[in-house]
C-alpha cells in the first residue's frame, strides 16, 4: 500500500480529537520547526557545501582541508577509490574524525553515511588519534584460542589503557584486529607495521621496553 506523504498544513488539519485536547499546535509553529528539521544536518546526511567551499562540523585548517582535497585529487575525485584515499588520509593525520570525513565526502561526491560505513567496518581506520606506536592485537580465531585476550589484558595492565585509548604522552595506543591472516603464528600483535609472533603475557614488557626510550 503506498504510504500517502501529508504536508505540514494536512499534518495540522488531521490532529485527532485527542490531540486536540491535549492542545493543539499552532499550524505556524509546526511549520516552522518542520522546515527547522529540514535545515538540520547530522552525520548521516550531507549536504554540498555552496560554490565548492567544505564546511565540517569541527573546525579544520585550510591547510589540512587542502591536503585532504589534493589526496583525492590524487585519485581523479573517484568515488571508487574511497579506501585508498581514507588510507592515504590517515597515514598523513594519523585519524579519520567526523570532520576529515565530510571533506572527502564532499571531493568524492559520496554521502558523509556512506564514508562513515566504511571508516567503522574496517578495523584498520580510526576516528580517533593513534599514538606513535599503535598497538593491534589479533583477536580472531585462531589468535583468540592460543591466548591472545590474556596478551591483551597484559598490555591493558601494562599500559593501564582500555582498548581504542592512547596514552598521556601520545607513545603507545591499543587497539584490536578482526585477522590479520597470519594464523600460524598465533597469537599476533602489531606495533605499528611491525609483526610480533607466538606472543605470550610474560613477552608484552618486553615488547613495550624496546619502544619506550624512542
Amino acid at each position: 500500500m503506498a504510504t500517502k506523504i501529508l504536508t505540514d498544513k494536512a499534518a495540522a488539519e488531521k490532529l485527532t480529537d485527542a490531540e486536540k485536547a491535549m492542545g493543539e499546535v499552532p499550524k505556524s509553529e509546526l511549520t516552522t520547526g518542520m522546515q527547522s528539521m529540514e535545515k538540520s544536518t547530522s552525520i548521516y546526511s550531507y549536504a554540498a557545501p555552496e560554490k565548492d567551499k567544505t564546511k565540517v562540523k569541527l573546525k579544520l585548517s585550510d591547510e589540512k582541508v587542502e591536503r585532504i582535497k589534493a589526496i583525492c585529487a590524487l585519485f581523479d575525485n573517484n568515488g571508487g577509490e574511497l579506501i585508498s584515499v581514507l588510507h592515504l588520509t590517515q597515514n598523513e593525520l594519523g585519524y579519520l574524525p567526523a570532520e576529515v570525513q565530510e571533506v572527502i565526502a564532499h571531493s568524492l561526491k559520496l554521502s558523509v553515511a556512506h564514508v562513515y560505513g566504511v571508516v567503522t567496518f574496517y578495523s584498520y581506520f580510526s576516528m580517533i588519534p593513534k599514538g606513535r606506536f599503535p598497538i593491534s592485537i589479533c583477536t580472531g580465531t585462531a589468535c583468540y584460542v592460543r591466548g591472545a585476550e590474556k596478551v591483551l589484558e597484559e598490555f591493558k595492565r601494562q599500559l593501564n589503557l582500555k582498548v581504542g585509548e592512547t596514552t598521556p604522552d601520545g607513545k603507545f595506543s591499543l587497539n584490536c584486529l578482526r585477522c590479520v591472516g597470519a594464523c600460524g603464528l598465533a597469537p599476533v600483535i602489531l606495533v605499528g607495521e611491525k609483526v610480533y609472533a607466538r606472543v605470550a603475557p610474560d613477552g608484552v614488557k618486553a615488547i613495550l621496553d624496546a619502544y619506550k626510550e624512542k
